[in-house]
């Protein structure tokens, strides 16, 4: 599991569960870029707008804390 921090908020990243279906990608591509390093980048967006596009990842490879003291909400 890697993890990759932004303001407010940590994605973590299992590569052994993803199933690279891409929702991560074409749902949020500032935040979730392949052709970049590092790939996921949190700082690109709002805390509920990265946590919104976790929530939906199918495989679960994704996951989400949110640090800020919010719940990750608009």
């Amino acid at each position: 599991m890697k993890s990759y921090e932004g303001p407010g908020v940590v994605v973590g990243f299992d590569a052994d569960v993803c199933q690279h279906a891409a929702m991560c990608v074409r749902g949020l591509p500032r935040v979730f870029d392949t052709g970049a390093r590092p790939w996921i980048q949190p700082a690109n967006a709002t805390v509920a707008e990265v946590v919104s596009q976790v929530e939906m990842c199918s495989s679960g490879a994704l996951s989400v804390q949110v640090t800020d003291g919010s719940d990750g909400q608009p």
